[in-house]
């Protein structure tokens, strides 16, 4: 297993789970939509982010909620660019969330650390931008696109198929000469899954934290916490905490949270306990 993370002016040590606050600049995510929109409201949030606890910042500028309608490049950019210019002066990681080579190109730039892309460098150019960098790329499993990816996922072996993408999108990308040290992997949960799937990757997940890279997990506030728990998105606070800790007990060692200091706690709890 990997002792460190390379990303960008970062060496981010993996002894301890870290945890990636989320920055929607979106009018349209699933949960948060609409709530830091506003360039000053979306600065605003990731200060507290960072106060709360937050280890790395993850700022994005649009939906990849199940049925989400794509924005064009200049509005994404747009609505991110001033609070990633703001962000990367504060000393601290952050990390792009878009599959956009130019949006990519554009936020390392500025400085930016992370990419982090639900497409797993599979847009055209994508690999050759995070190839001229020296960012920490989080590649993510997706089957289909988020217009339709929960339309009617089908897997014969969602474990096996997932860390069989994983692996080779990492074979590919070390076959370019991206060292193995910059890579960090990411189930997917909730795209292109059914909670049967979310279930089963979950109880799996330990196949994936094995292959000796760091495993990013997101389910904060997700669908499959509501399937489960029967809550709806402003009540899922307590089983977004039980579903992170569970997947940090297999491995993960990064999970992406909207909900930051009561995540930070339990992890302070959790990791106390352990010893």
């Amino acid at each position: 297993m990997l002792q460190h993370w390379l990303a960008g002016r970062f060496q981010l040590a993996l002894s301890r789970p870290l945890v990636m606050g989320i920055v929607n600049v979106t009018p349209d995510s699933f949960s948060d939509g609409g709530q830091h929109s506003d360039v000053r409201l979306a600065i605003g949030h990731a200060g507290r982010l960072l106060e709360e606890g937050a280890d790395i910042l993850d700022i994005g500028g649009e939906s990849t909620r199940p049925g989400s309608i794509p924005v064009d490049a200049d509005t994404e950019w747009a609505r991110i660019e001033p609070v990633l210019r703001e962000a990367v002066l504060w000393g601290v990681p952050v990390s792009v969330d878009s599959y956009r080579p130019q949006t990519m190109r554009r936020a390392l730039d500025l400085g930016v650390d992370i990419i982090n892309d639900v497409y797993a460098l599979r847009m055209p150019g994508a690999q050759a931008v995070a190839l001229a960098s020296q960012a920490g790329i989080c590649l993510m499993h997706m089957q289909g696109e988020p217009g339709t990816m929960q339309l009617q996922p089908q897997y014969g072996d969602v474990i096996a198929e997932v860390r069989s993408f994983l692996l080779q999108r990492v074979a590919d990308l070390l076959a370019l000469g991206i060292p193995a040290a910059r890579l960090c992997l990411d189930p997917g949960f909730g795209f292109g899954k059914s909670l049967a799937h979310n279930m089963s990757l979950a109880r799996g997940l330990e196949m994936l934290t094995s292959c000796g890279y760091p495993v990013l997990v997101g389910v904060s506030r997700k669908s499959m916490i509501g399937g489960t728990s029967g809550r709806p998105v402003a009540e899922r606070l307590p089983g977004s905490l039980a579903a992170a800790l569970a997947c940090v007990a297999a491995g993960a060692r990064i999970v992406r949270v909207h909900d930051v200091a009561a995540t930070a706690d339990a992890l302070k709890v959790w990791t106390a306990m352990r010893g």
